[in-house]
């Protein structure tokens, strides 16, 4: 939001470090933010469950696109839903050991929840509920929530390469990608999308066109929306990240 607000360089001469968190980071955004202020921007990923679990810690490589690794005393690994370990380069869940000994920093449990508690708790792991991918430096790739990957004619799409590619276009400013029902292929992939000022008086139905051709050319052409509507703003928790859950219900009729 400030690299969409200012549009000349920013520049703070006493500031050593710049920490993004709450949604995974655009690489084109952490490249723009290098650019203008000379500063360096890393991701750090945790949940209210865990506080900070992973990141690319100062001095570290970055690699645009990832959110780091596992940050000690967190042990995460790739897990499917039995808790074992997947191999690198597989989507999986996030798991964070917790046997045979909890780490200091992760909660307890749900209060007054025990059933809640035990669902996540998948073999020797906290089952977090993301989707990610790990490569081979142990670097983690997120892919989003597991109830935000849309199935679509058997095919799994994560919103966040979406959300990516749609970034890319100058008319938008921000986006969320949900799955919405469709009686042919069940889900299909829907984007709302808040338009940047300059935007905001073209047609929109062939901006429409244009966005969705513009996401078949830079990811696989079945990922691209083929719903798509224009929002003044996006439904978001206090903390910044967007409600997802709450879009996709009124989807599914469920709000």
């Amino acid at each position: 939001m400030i690299l969409q607000q200012i549009s000349t360089s920013l520049r703070f001469p006493a500031l050593e470090d710049c920490i993004t968190g709450g949604e995974a980071l655009l690489p084109e955004e952490q490249e723009e933010w290098r650019r203008r202020t000379g500063v360096l921007l890393y991701e750090v990923y945790g949940q209210s469950e865990t506080g900070i679990s992973c990141g690319t810690l100062r001095g570290m490589k970055i690699k645009p696109g990832s959110m780091g690794i596992s940050i000690p005393p967190f042990d995460i690994q790739i897990i499917d839903e039995k808790g074992n370990i997947l191999p690198r380069n597989t989507e999986g869940n996030i798991g964070i050991r917790i046997k045979p000994t909890k780490p200091l920093g992760l909660f307890m449990c749900y209060e007054d929840n025990p059933v809640k508690t035990a669902e996540v708790e998948c073999g020797d792991f906290y089952n977090t509920g993301d989707r990610a991918t790990m490569d081979e430096e142990g670097y983690i790739w997120f892919l989003g929530r597991n109830d935000d990957i849309i199935n679509s004619s058997g095919y799994r799409i994560g919103p966040a390469e979406v959300e990516n590619a749609l970034s890319e276009h100058p008319a938008v400013a921000e986006s969320a990608v949900v799955s919405s029902p469709d009686p042919i292929r069940k889900e299909v992939v829907k984007a709302f999308i808040v338009l940047t000022p300059e935007f905001l008086s073209h047609d929109q139905d062939q901006l429409t066109q244009e966005l969705q051709q513009y996401v078949k050319s830079v990811t696989a052409p079945y990922k691209y929306p083929r719903k798509v509507e224009f929002v003044p703003e996006l439904p978001k928790t206090i903390t910044g990240k967007i409600k997802r859950s709450e879009l996709r219900k009124k989807e599914f009729g469920q709000m």
